[in-house]
């Protein structure tokens, strides 16, 4: 099974408050969104942003938008206004997300006109 980049068949929106990110992860195709909730755990969420030490990453799925939403806590160093790292706020924390390879079936992935990584 081929693993593709997330952003190759979804988007993102992200917002950030004090110390906490949400990020929205929004399928692009309605019918490939069964397969991102499969794929686009806590777990492997929390793993990805492993560097950033989550205390607690929650999601919430919104199906009939196709979506998902992640609440990252403790990932901005401290907050915004507290952090000399402007770049890992908001915007830059769901570009990382979208870096995410998941395991794919072939259609999916001819469908998005993917490029594989494995």
């Amino acid at each position: 099974m081929p693993h593709i980049r997330l952003y190759e068949i979804a988007h993102a929106r992200t917002g950030d408050k004090g110390n906490r990110v949400n990020i929205s992860l929004i399928a692009a195709r309605e019918q490939d969104f069964a397969l991102l909730a499969e794929q686009v755990t806590c777990e492997r969420v929390a793993a990805h942003f492993a560097a950033r030490r989550p205390t607690r990453v929650q999601r919430f799925l919104l199906p009939r938008l196709a979506a998902m939403n992640f609440v990252l806590d403790d990932v901005l160093d401290g907050g915004v206004n507290d952090s000399l790292n402007l770049d890992m706020h908001g915007k830059a924390l769901s570009f990382h997300l979208l870096e995410m390879t998941i395991p794919v079936p072939d259609a999916v992935a001819v469908a998005a006109g993917a490029t594989r990584t494995a």
